[in-house]
């Protein structure tokens, strides 16, 4: 079964840091671009971040832009998206996604993981 799993969400307050990790099963994240969406109570889900399957190319949104870094380990089956500075407009639910295409910042979606909850409190 061809699965994505998030973790590392939580609670923290404005101006702490978050490290969330994506892994995958059926399929290796070293074959895939993979990309982090968000989708906040209220609006629409939103690409936050993606990187290709050399490390190449991060993209990043102008709001998490200087704050949050992608990152993967091949090795771990890993990917990572830390998170600083953290903002109240950062909450909400944020999904891993893969692409076996990989075209830089095209943000196309072969799987979604299941979200993991970020809430940061003012």
């Amino acid at each position: 079964e061809v699965q994505l799993v998030e973790s590392g969400g939580g609670l923290v307050q404005a101006g702490g840091s978050l490290r969330l990790s994506c892994t995958s099963s059926g399929f290796s994240l070293g074959d895939y671009a993979i990309g982090w969406f968000r989708q906040a109570p209220g609006k629409e889900r939103e690409a936050v971040s993606c990187i290709n399957r050399n490390d190449g190319g991060p993209l990043y949104i102008d709001a998490v832009r200087g704050r949050f870094t992608i990152s993967r380990d091949n090795a771990k089956n890993t990917v990572y998206l830390q998170m600083n500075s953290l903002k109240p407009e950062d909450t909400a639910i944020y999904y891993c996604t893969a692409d076996s295409i990989g075209i830089t910042g095209s943000y196309r979606v072969d799987y979604w993981g299941q979200g993991t909850q970020v809430t940061v409190s003012s």
